[in-house]
This record gives C-alpha cells, sequence and structure tokens, in this order.
C-alpha cells in the first residue's frame, strides 16, 4: 500500500494559547529615590548645557614691567666706515717715468721725508738753459752799465767845452740824450736778467718737483705706482702715486637717515663700536654734519635719502685702519625727570579699534579715482587691570635703546605689559584677559 503524501495530509491544529496569570501591582518609588533621580536628571542636564556653552578663552601669557620715573637719552645709531683725520693724496705736476719708490703700504713717514724720484734729466736741462740765458743778459746789462759811464764822461765833457763857449748848445743837448737812451737800454737789460731769473727758478722748481717727499707725517696707506711706470703730471688732475694718513688720529663717517640727522648736532657725544674690535667702545664726539643729502635709488619704492655725520675719535685706536666697519651710537638729547617704560611697551593701533573709536566722526567720502586714505593709527601701552589688558593712548618723547619716554597718557608706577612682541603687537586687545608669567632666562627668584 503506497505512502500518503505528505501534501495531502490535513494541517495540524494551531497549539493552544498560554494561559497567564495576573501580575503582581508595581511596586511604588519612595520619596528619597524620587529626589535622587531628580537631582541626576538635573546634573547630567546641567553637565550638557555647560558643555555646550562656549568655554572662555585662557588668558594670554604676558611679561610687564612698572613705568618709572628718570633719566632718559635719545641715543641716535649709524653705520659707517673708520677714516683717516687727515688723508693726503701725493701726486706730481710733472711727468716722467718714475725711477724709484722707496716706501711700501704701511711704512711711516715724516715731513720732508723723501719717498721717490721721477726721471729729471728734461729738467735739468731746462735749468742749464735758463741758468745760460741769465748770464746771457747780466753780460749785457754789465755792457750797458759800462756804455752809460762813458756816456756820462762824454757829457761831462761837452758841459766843460760848453762852459768855456767851445761847445755849442746842440752838441750838449744830443750828448745828453745818448746818455739817457743808454740809460733806457741799461734798464732793459736788468729787466732782461730780472725775467730770466724768474725763469731759472721756475725751472728749478720744476726740478725739484722730480723729488718726491712726504707732505705730512704719517702712514702710507695706499701705493698706487710702481717704479717704471709713467707719471702724468697735471696742474688740472691728478696721478696719485702714494697716499698718506694720519693714522694716529682717526674719525668715523657715518650715514644717518633724514628723520634722525634733525637731531644731530655737532659737539654731541657718541660710542663708536669697531667691528674688529669686538665687545670695546670708543669714545667720539660729532665735528660735522653735511648740509647735503644722499638719495640712493631715487624714483623706486626702495629710495632713501641719507646724510653723512663725521665723528672724531677721541683716543687713538691702536691697529685701527682706514675703512674698518664702524656703528656709532650719538647721544642728541637727555631729559632728566621723565617717565619711561620699556621700548617694546609701546605699539600702535588703529584709532577705531580704541575705545570711542566707533564714536569718532566717519572718514569723508574720497573723489573717485585717488586712493583712499591710510587709516589713522595711534601709539599706545597696555596696561594691566584686575588680570585684564587695558589699551592706553600716549604721546612719546625721548628713544633710547631700551626705553622711552611717555609724555602723556601714563603715570609713574603703572604697571605695562611689554612682551612678547608678538603678544603685545597683535594679539592683545581691549578687555583680554592676560597672566603674568616670568620672562626667559630669569631666575627662579628672580622678580621684573
Amino acid at each position: 500500500m503506497p505512502a500518503p503524501d505528505p501534501a495531502l495530509a490535513p494541517p495540524e491544529a494551531p497549539p493552544a494559547a498560554p494561559v497567564l496569570s495576573s501580575l503582581p501591582p508595581p511596586a511604588r518609588m519612595s520619596t528619597p529615590r524620587r529626589i535622587a533621580a531628580a537631582l541626576a536628571v538635573l546634573a547630567a542636564a546641567a553637565v550638557v548645557t555647560a558643555s555646550l556653552r562656549p568655554r572662555p578663552e585662557p588668558p594670554v601669557g604676558i611679561h610687564s614691567a612698572p613705568a618709572r620715573r628718570g633719566p632718559i637719552t635719545r641715543l641716535v645709531t649709524a653705520a659707517g666706515k673708520l677714516a683717516a683725520a687727515t688723508e693726503v693724496k701725493l701726486s706730481s705736476n710733472i711727468s716722467g717715468d718714475l725711477l724709484a719708490l722707496e716706501v711700501k703700504e704701511g711704512d711711516r713717514v715724516h715731513r720732508g721725508q723723501t719717498l721717490g724720484r721721477i726721471d729729471s734729466r728734461r729738467y735739468d736741462e731746462q735749468v742749464r738753459q735758463q741758468d745760460a740765458l741769465r748770464a746771457s743778459v747780466a753780460a749785457d746789462v754789465e755792457l750797458e752799465r759800462v756804455r752809460v759811464a762813458q756816456l756820462e764822461a762824454e757829457l761831462g765833457r761837452v758841459l766843460r767845452l760848453a762852459s768855456s763857449d767851445n761847445a755849442s748848445a746842440a752838441e750838449v743837448d744830443t750828448a745828453r740824450a745818448n746818455l739817457d737812451a743808454e740809460r733806457a737800454r741799461r734798464a732793459a737789460a736788468e729787466q732782461r736778467v730780472a725775467q730770466a731769473e724768474a725763469a731759472l727758478r721756475e725751472a728749478r722748481h720744476l726740478q725739484s718737483l722730480t723729488v718726491l717727499v712726504a707732505p705730512i707725517d704719517g702712514v702710507v696707506t695706499k701705493r698706487e705706482k710702481q717704479v717704471g711706470e709713467r707719471v702724468r703730471g697735471s696742474d688740472l688732475g691728478e696721478d696719485v702715486i702714494v697716499v698718506v694718513s694720519t693714522l694716529s688720529k682717526m674719525e668715523v663717517k657715518v650715514e644717518v637717515g633724514e628723520h634722525e640727522v634733525v637731531y644731530v648736532k655737532e659737539g654731541d657725544p657718541a660710542d663708536v663700536e669697531i667691528d674688529a674690535f669686538p665687545d670695546r667702545k670708543f669714545p667720539a664726539q660729532v665735528i660735522e654734519v653735511a648740509r647735503n643729502a644722499t638719495v640712493k635709488n631715487a624714483g623706486t619704492e626702495a629710495e632713501t635719502t641719507t646724510f653723512y655725520v663725521r665723528m672724531a675719535l677721541a683716543t687713538p685706536v691702536p691697529g685701527a685702519l682706514p675703512g674698518m666697519s664702524a656703528e656709532a651710537t650719538v647721544s642728541t638729547d637727555t631729559r632728566e625727570d621723565a617717565v619711561v617704560v620699556p621700548i617694546q611697551a609701546v605699539t600702535v593701533r588703529a584709532q577705531k579699534d580704541l575705545a570711542g573709536g566707533a564714536a569718532a566722526d566717519p572718514p569723508a567720502p574720497q573723489p573717485a579715482g585717488r586712493k583712499a586714505r591710510r587709516e589713522p593709527m595711534r601709539k599706545i601701552v597696555f596696561v594691566m587691570e584686575n588680570g585684564v589688558a587695558r589699551p592706553r593712548p600716549v604721546e612719546t618723547g625721548l628713544a633710547s635703546d631700551t626705553e622711552i619716554e611717555i609724555v602723556s597718557g601714563l603715570a609713574a608706577g603703572e604697571r605695562v605689559i611689554d612682551g612678547p612682541y608678538r603678544v603685545v603687537s597683535k594679539e592683545l586687545a581691549d578687555g583680554k584677559r592676560v597672566k603674568e608669567e616670568e620672562p626667559p632666562g630669569a631666575g627662579a627668584g628672580e622678580k621684573r
């Protein structure tokens, strides 16, 4: 008998639903638990709210210093070169071959000392020629003197004859005229002698120029010619042979900017630092301030205008040579009782960024095609008040290397923020929280 097909079998009856017993009544939460739960919910909400609220910026680390009252000196610093106080370029007024040059660079020479010789044969011949010419005209003078004496005697004889009526008046006049003419020729000959002597003196002077002598006491700082070279003498130009300088007296020639040279005047004291002698300062004094400007890169954005200032070193500097690099610091003005702060404490901000700047009058509209005016800037310092920075507009005066005078806007004793530079110049603003930090390099017990 075949097995029944499962697909044709009758469906099974669904299982009977379970019978649930009745649930027990829910337990009621006690009052303390309800309070604890509410507090937990409130605490969680407070945490979430606090996390969503923007956090205040942390205070900025700064350095500060008190404004003090004391002296301050304006300093003007400029760089330049050393130069000899006296420098003479020895050249020749005559031309010729250089036969000898007995000095070299660095040799010390004395005034009148022979330094070299130029070929003098041409000038020796000129001296001999002028000497012979003078002798010739001197002989002419002697001849004229003899003739004058002869004519004087002749005139005497004629006068004696005329007194005895043995000579006519015409003969007397002729004798007298001949004597006067001969005396004139004698005077002309004497003038030719003076002319010949002047020419001889000139020839001897040119001959003396063939010997080169030191014009001053000093040191040979440059030798431009070598033995055998041709010296081209001229009254209109110079062909330098050697340069003699007085190294015992040196000066510094620096370039000072147009905005600072107005404070420099003759007689101002200065300190000079020479690169070749580090960590040493040499006293000096301003002896000349140029009146003509030196303009570089004229007509470009890099155009600069400077003025040369000369300073004499007060004491000799052994080993110093012309051309060495130097830096001079000139003390121009001094104020004995001033309010001063570190120079880095003074910065600038736009007028509109300061308190009350928004209430200022709006800038006038500019005509079309004209560049807009630059935003007006004010000098300020930041003062610490209850842990926040407050800008204080100030007027400044003298400035030294490290400090600057506050003319108005700040009182002595107030604490100003003077660093770091980036914070003072860019980051600080009105109301910004600040925190005093120990300056780099300060000891554990140091206080500013």
